[in-house]
């Protein structure tokens, strides 16, 4: 079981081309706080990343920097520049005419490609969340990268059959490699992250059973037994990793997966409830409602008005 794999299909942590830009001379440009997360690819030139409260960070061709969600920022030519507010409709016309948004003057100087990731809001297991702080990748620190980004940057400049079929899974790609790269470079931050608990081997481990048979009754002994470590062994190392106990996370993870079928399929509730796990419907019933706060029939009605 690819936990990671599975996380980011079940929580739709997907992206998508947000729009190209080309800019020469003095240009800035502020980017309200989004709700997903942000990644900035430059292909050509030097961009500068503007966070508040934090120093201007200087991001190079071949480079890429992932901005955590709900994060004001602002991109510009230079460390000092005054940035303008982002005309959103403006950049919707551009990708929608499959052209590039221009900024500053001529000639172009500096080219970046603006990609999102957003995640399935009726999912409570954490992905992007976890990259609390801007990650700045080098082409120089990852040859893997510079290569991705050369290919986005070719399928965008010569569009032909299969560019957007292209294009998506390429954007795909570069989240898991931003994952990757976390991953090795923040051990300091593992601690209550879903992300760091990968490092982990006896909580991935666990979470692989979990990922891999929701509906089984699990409890902290079943999967101790499954990954051959004691009961609080498991215990303290879930906490470690995840801030919570391995019994909170089996129903975080299954009420996220009824969920989702609940908004999505017209699966009848009893058979959601046993597919996550649950004896009975009002067993179910009553574990939807201390997370989500309704009932799961109500929670389907209002979803789909």
């Amino acid at each position: 079981m690819d936990v990671l794999a599975e996380v980011l299909r079940v929580s739709g942590a997907r992206g998508a081309l947000g729009v190209m830009l080309k800019a020469g001379g003095t240009w800035g440009l502020w980017l309200d706080s989004y709700p997903g997360a942000a990644l900035h690819v430059v292909s050509r030139g030097t961009m500068w990343l503007h966070v508040t409260g934090e120093k201007p960070l200087q991001v190079q061709a071949g480079d890429a920097v992932l901005v955590s969600p709900g994060t004001a920022h602002g991109i510009a030519g230079g460390a000092g520049v005054t940035m303008g507010s982002c005309d959103r409709e403006e950049a919707a016309r551009a990708f929608g005419d499959g052209r590039a948004m221009r900024l500053g003057s001529a000639p172009v100087q500096t080219e970046v490609i603006v990609l999102h990731y957003e995640q399935d809001p009726e999912v409570r297991t954490p992905v992007l969340t976890s990259l609390a702080r801007p990650m700045h990748v080098t082409a120089r620190e990852n040859a893997q990268l510079r290569r991705t980004v050369e290919l986005l940057a070719a399928e965008l400049a010569q569009p032909q059959i299969g560019t957007t079929a292209a294009i998506n899974s390429i954007v795909d790609l570069l989240l898991v490699q931003f994952v990757r790269a976390w991953l090795a470079r923040h051990p300091q931050e593992q601690s209550g992250s879903w992300l760091g608990a990968m490092r982990d081997p006896v909580v991935r481990d666990a979470l692989a059973c979990v990922h891999a048979q929701p509906g089984l009754p699990w409890t902290t002994e079943t999967l101790a037994a499954a990954t051959s470590v004691s009961r609080a062994t498991l215990s303290r190392r879930f906490r470690s990793a995840l801030g919570q106990t391995p019994g909170a996370y089996v129903t975080q993870w299954r009420i996220d997966l009824a969920s989702v079928r609940l908004r999505d399929t017209d699966e009848p509730v009893e058979s959601i409830s046993g597919a996550v796990g649950y004896g009975s419907p009002h067993a179910f019933s009553r574990a939807f409602r201390r997370a989500r706060g309704t009932a799961p029939g109500e929670y389907r009605s209002r979803l789909r008005k």
